[in-house]
């Protein structure tokens, strides 16, 4: 059965939607709030933490998806410089690290304007873009924060895509 099919009503909440998904993959999630959910996915190299928060001020469904990551500081303009070549990569979403919080994030905002509905199908698949590209980019990261690696040679190993379970 398509993720879709039970929805026919035009009127359904985003974040309905998205517990429905989490619901169908068997992800561990928590209702946040009205407009948030919070779950989580295994992929190949970790567990990612992912975020949808609806805000019907700007009527954007925000996904974050972050991962932890505790670079020592002198490895920080290195990463910063892998983070730019990364979302070069990246046609959709983006990558940040956020050095207070010690965690590595992931972006996206898909924008629903003029009262639009999301499918099923392109929030399952925003979210499996997040944990693939997570996916991609990890070894990358860890190559550069803790390897000792340039960033181009890091990024060599993202050159061909990951196979995780999203």
């Amino acid at each position: 059965m398509a993720l879709s099919e039970n929805y026919i009503e035009d009127d359904i909440h985003p974040i309905d939607i998205v517990e429905h998904i989490a619901s169908h993959h068997e992800w561990e999630f928590d209702r946040v709030t009205d407009d948030q959910i919070a779950m989580v996915v295994q992929g190949q190299w970790r567990s990612y933490s992912i975020t949808l928060a609806w805000s019907a001020y700007d009527e954007t469904l925000r996904m974050i998806c972050t991962f932890e990551m505790e670079p020592p500081s002198e490895t920080l303009p290195a990463l910063y410089e892998t983070l730019n070549e990364v979302n070069d990569q990246c046609w959709a979403g983006a990558f940040t690290y956020w050095q207070e919080q010690a965690l590595m994030v992931y972006r996206y905002g898909l924008v629903l304007s003029g009262e639009q509905i999301a499918s099923a199908e392109q929030i399952d698949t925003m979210i499996t873009a997040a944990v693939l590209s997570s996916e991609r980019y990890y070894p990358a990261f860890q190559l550069v924060v803790y390897g000792g690696r340039s960033p181009k040679d890091a990024l060599q190993v993202a050159i061909a895509e990951a196979y995780g379970h999203a």
